[in-house]
């Protein structure tokens, strides 16, 4: 009887691979054909072997609590492709709950997503215009955004990364920095071709040419002359965070708009993409910030428990992996304690949480304290949220209140609801969400008022994300999307 047991689950197993290798095709036939892009509750189905889209439908079952399948996502993705659907962002794991809600009323999954998705038939739903990007710094976060654009180019439709701006373009620096494009010992292997013209003073990645730029000052390049027009010029090296400085990139020919990965000073806008992007003016503003990697994974958070709940007010622990600000080896800093080697220490140091909350929640100014502890890990971040709260509540509200924030809503980009026992940082290099939510890990007191909150974060990756879908904005070439 095992043995037929054993037989029997591993044909099922088969067939379930052979239905995800064939959605593989369809789902790059949506992708480069149509510009409709398959994500799975936020997680990317684009470049997914057939084991990691059953494994993305292992977690969907878990937190949703339907018994979704392959074959019922290979269906729906196939009445995708020959309806006449827009260019967009379509969740189909969301589509797939509906489906298996209602799909009694339907004769087939076509006629289902016609009806379900009948605002978004139509070529004339949206035209889409290329934006021509330049990365301004090449570093970790310059990096992983250069593979993410061209990862999410497509059809070119949307963001086009033309070119990137280092200190220097030597022959031996064009290879050098195609190398650490190629290879990362966070991130891993570029899964794509990644090849140094030095000659042509640029890099080709996957097809797409990257020129090479250098020069001492913004303002003294011309980005025309490469070709290059009506940009949006992404800062990522953090040297200038206000407004006059920044104010320089808009006085080289070529550039619109600059977008700083940092948190901007004075009076520049910080976002928290999903929290507050909606309440700006795209148009009227130039220059603007996409806040820290910390901001965007607990705001999201806040702003559910704030809407929810109130909060009354709250403590803000950071415990953050090592990034390039700090010394390998104790050296002088300008800064307390980051001067000690960072691989071998907890440092305790400041955060600017506190005070990015009041600019992105204005509602919640001064009702914060904030610290952080760096740690010795390269990558993935843990925020601690200590919060006072106007309404008692339990753990299960608090926990069911996140998996449905994940779940639909204005934030299923930015919030990841994690329900494993097991789970520590290293789960979480690539994780596409600024916020992954522990739920086990909640706490809250015997009267209910006081909670405690763990919320992980790949501080690169996922914050670039938030990065790329603001620069998407603010570049007008968003998609429809259905979540």
């Amino acid at each position: 009887m095992s043995k037929q047991v054993y037989e029997k689950n591993l044909k099922t197993w088969i067939e379930d691979e052979k239905a995800a290798l064939e959605l593989i095709a369809v789902v790059g036939k949506l992708w480069f054909d149509k510009s409709i892009e398959l994500v799975i509750f936020r997680n990317q189905m684009v470049d997914r072997s057939a084991s990691e889209l059953l494994q993305l439908h292992h977690y969907a079952r878990e937190v949703v609590q339907h018994p979704l399948t392959v074959q019922d996502t290979l269906g729906l993705a196939k009445a995708i492709y020959r309806s006449q659907i827009a260019p967009s962002r379509l969740d189909i794991g969301r589509i797939g709950v509906d489906w298996l809600d209602e799909k009694a009323g339907f004769p087939n999954e076509l006629a289902f997503i016609n009806k379900k998705l009948i605002d978004y038939i139509g070529k004339d739903k949206i035209n889409l215009k290329p934006k021509d990007v330049i990365l301004y710094g090449f570093g970790r976060i310059g990096r992983i955004a250069a593979r993410e654009l061209i990862t999410q180019a497509g059809k070119g439709q949307q963001l086009r990364l033309r070119a990137i701006v280092t200190r220097d373009k030597s022959p031996e620096d064009i290879i050098k920095r195609a190398d650490l494009l190629r290879s990362d010992s966070v991130h891993g292997l570029f899964p794509g071709t990644v090849i140094p013209d030095v000659e042509e003073s640029c890099i080709w990645v996957n097809g797409h040419k990257i020129i090479m730029i250098s020069a001492a000052k913004p303002e003294d390049i011309n980005y025309t002359k490469y070709g290059i027009s009506n940009a949006l010029l992404i800062d990522n090296t953090g040297v200038w965070r206000d407004r006059t400085n920044l104010s320089r990139h808009l006085k080289s020919k070529g550039i619109s708009k600059v977008l700083l990965t940092a948190p901007g000073k004075g009076d520049i806008p910080n976002i928290v993409y999903g929290v507050n992007n909606r309440q700006f003016d795209v148009e009227s503003e130039d220059v603007w910030s996409a806040a820290s990697c910390t901001t965007n994974a607990i705001v999201p958070v806040l702003a559910v428990i704030n809407k929810a709940l109130g909060i009354e007010k709250g403590h803000v622990e950071t415990v953050h992996s090592y990034t390039n600000d700090q010394n390998l080896l104790d050296n002088y800093h300008s800064k307390y304690r980051r001067g000690r080697a960072a691989a071998l220490n907890l440092v305790i140091t400041e955060t600017g949480a506190e005070s990015a909350i009041s600019k992105v929640m204005p509602e919640l100014s001064g009702k914060f304290t904030g610290n952080a502890i760096r740690v010795p890990t390269p990558n993935v971040s843990l925020a601690v949220l200590n919060l006072q709260i106007n309404t008692p509540t339990t753990k299960d509200a608090v926990n069911e209140l996140m998996r449905q924030a994940a779940l639909k809503g204005d934030l299923v980009e930015q919030i990841q609801y994690s329900f494993s026992n097991e789970l520590v940082s290293s789960d979480l290099v690539g994780s596409p969400t600024p916020s992954v939510f522990d739920s086990p890990a909640t706490i809250i007191s015997k009267d209910g008022k006081s909670i405690v909150l763990y919320v992980w974060y790949d501080n690169e990756y996922g914050y670039t994300r938030q990065v790329i879908r603001l620069a998407k904005q603010l570049a007008g070439v968003l998609r429809l999307s259905y979540y």
